[in-house]
């Protein structure tokens, strides 16, 4: 795989020894158990897959390149990078200016900019809509486009399926950046509709099997249905693709579920359920699908808490949230900053995104165990950050340069 240039400050001793040693050991990435990390007085157990995926690492590269190149320009990002405010700070502090908010407000109007200007396509990708804006503009986008490629993997199926006759239905955040893009990329080839997780998934299959009013339906999915959207008709013959920071298990338990009411609409076979549902399993990520992966596999090991690291916004790492609190007592960070001492941690509720703080957080009268991972925007250097802070709570634990020599 491609090896990325980004800043030094992002990467961590440990963690790169760490991942070098373990891939090295296991090329074929079969091996999801968690890393021993024992400083004596406190054993930490990171997740075998966490942090910076491709196509974020793909991105830093490309606008820090971005900015390396171009001295007197210009550079907007379209919007967040990605969704960690410290990757996006930094890429402020250079001059670079938002053009929209992540609901896609407009922060800096189109008219303002001129086709000397660069505008960065983030991670997510963006729509088709935009994109024509920028055209018409002058503006060159391909460049200093940082779509990741497992995104666009999603764009292009969803765009074969079509082809074949097939309608798409999204799984993933209505509002999210990406969940926008797919569904301007894909219902310009196909009807298209947007649900959010299996509770919808289930009013969708009702509405399929005529256990709700049309109008009742559109109600239901009122904005989140390309134009010309027929429930009836539309629903006939189609394929779940999904927004890729979703939980890869709900894609695939909704997009089973849709499979079973086809089925039992059209009374079909294994043998010809294809004629009206389409397989999609491959446009799942990777990246995405082993970090989660990790994580169930961390849980299965003893532990007495654990801490999630990742952007308040960032769609995977709350998911990476939602897997931990299912075993542990789970505290969603965004550095070793939130920290705030031995008993308190300033935490986010993913589900309410609301910020509190907890107390008494490590137990008390042991040396605790402590899992660990982090979300695919999170550098790696954070991660160490906290593991250090955390380490230093507690007397006579081994030094960090002991624990990074026995990886090295």
């Amino acid at each position: 795989m491609k090896q990325f240039s980004i800043p030094s400050k992002y990467r961590s001793p440990l963690i790169s020894a760490i991942k070098s040693t373990r891939k090295e050991a296991d090329k074929l990435k079969k091996d999801f158990s968690p890393t021993k990390l024992d400083f004596g007085s406190v054993t930490f157990k990171l997740a075998r897959h966490f942090g910076f995926c491709y196509g974020v690492e793909n991105a830093i590269e490309i606008a820090f390149q971005t900015i390396e190149q171009n001295p007197g320009r210009r550079i907007f990002l379209l919007s967040e990078m990605i969704h960690n405010p410290f990757v996006n700070e930094d890429l402020i502090n250079r001059g670079l200016q938002f053009l929209m908010d992540t609901k896609g407000n407009t922060l800096i109007p189109f008219d303002a900019l001129t086709k000397d200007d660069i505008v960065i396509i983030p991670a997510f990708g963006t729509t088709i809509d935009i994109e024509n804006k920028l055209k018409s503009i002058g503006i060159q986008i391909e460049q200093y486009n940082t779509t990741c490629p497992f995104v666009e993997k999603v764009w292009n199926r969803a765009e074969q399926i079509a082809d074949k006759g097939y309608s798409i239905v999204v799984h993933g955040k209505p509002s999210h950046e990406e969940t926008r893009a797919t569904f301007s990329h894909s219902n310009v080839h196909a009807p298209t509709i947007v649900i959010n997780d299996m509770e919808e998934a289930i009013i969708l299959g009702d509405c399929i099997l005529g256990k709700y009013s049309t109008a009742a339906c559109y109600q239901q999915f009122s904005g989140r249905y390309s134009e010309g959207f027929d429930f009836e008709r539309d629903l006939q013959r189609f394929g779940v693709v999904n927004q890729t920071t979703m939980l890869a298990t709900d894609t695939q338990a909704i997009a089973d579920y849709l499979k079973q009411i086809i089925i039992r609409k059209y009374n079909l076979t294994a043998s010809n359920v294809g004629e009206h549902f389409a397989d999609t399993r491959d446009t799942l990520c990777y990246a995405t699908n082993d970090n989660q992966t990790a994580v169930i596999h961390l849980l299965k090991d003893q532990a007495d808490l654990a801490i999630v690291i990742g952007g308040r916004k960032s769609s995977n790492s709350s998911h990476l949230v939602e897997l931990c609190e299912e075993k542990l007592p789970t505290y969603f960070i965004q550095s070793a900053e939130d920290i705030l001492s031995p008993s308190k941690i300033r935490c986010f509720n993913w589900r309410t995104h609301e910020e509190y703080t907890a107390e008494n957080f490590i137990p008390a009268g042991k040396s605790p165990v402590i899992a660990i991972t982090s979300g695919a925007s999170c550098p790696d250097a954070i991660v160490e950050n906290v593991i250090e802070k955390l380490r230093g709570y507690f007397s006579n634990s081994k030094p960090m340069e002991e624990i990074i020599a026995q990886w090295t």
